[in-house]
């Protein structure tokens, strides 16, 4: 055996291994312009109304203080904060979220007819967190108005998706 050819074994990685990291790194960039979207969102509303940054100090409370200052959420302090630690979770989910669909936009890329399963799969996903966000945190979408945070997450999916279209424009999905 050739030194030379053992070692270029080891240091150069295979195309499935270069592949698999380009797929994650696509979705880690989908899912921080589908955060940051969502977040200028709220920023927008909330500066319209007056309070900039509630909402993700409204967020950041319910989930990192369990709800006690959730009796009367028109009467929370904004906290730099809270804001703070909710947009760190927040990116870190939607960066998650984005991994997972880079790389099944990658199965789909394979076989055309996964795509659809994958389509259908996000919708009910984004369907399902409107639902459990209406059972499990009623108390902060009626602060935040469902109707709100609805366009927030279907802004958030079109920026995703706008992406992903443009570095996969030649994905084909099939039914």
């Amino acid at each position: 055996m050739n030194p030379q050819t053992k070692l270029t074994e080891h240091v150069l990685p295979d195309s499935q291994t270069v592949e698999t990291s380009r797929l994650y790194l696509e979705g880690i960039i989908a899912g921080f312009v589908g955060a940051a979207t969502i977040a200028i969102w709220f920023l927008i509303l909330d500066t319209i109304n007056g309070r900039p940054l509630y909402t993700p100090s409204l967020l950041g409370t319910a989930l990192f203080h369990r709800g006690e200052w959730l009796a009367s959420p028109e009467t929370l302090p904004v906290s730099l904060e809270m804001t703070l630690m909710y947009t760190w979770v927040h990116f870190l989910v939607f960066c998650i979220i984005g991994g997972f669909a880079s790389r099944l936009l990658g199965l789909a890329e394979e076989n055309v007819n996964v795509g659809f399963g994958i389509l259908l799969l996000f919708i009910v996903f984004e369907f399902g967190f409107i639902a459990a966000a209406l059972v499990l945190a009623e108390t902060v979408l009626k602060a935040l108005a469902w109707p709100a945070v609805l366009v927030g997450n279907l802004l958030a999916a079109a920026s995703m998706g706008g992406y992903f279209w443009r570095r996969h424009p030649n994905l084909i999905i099939r039914p």
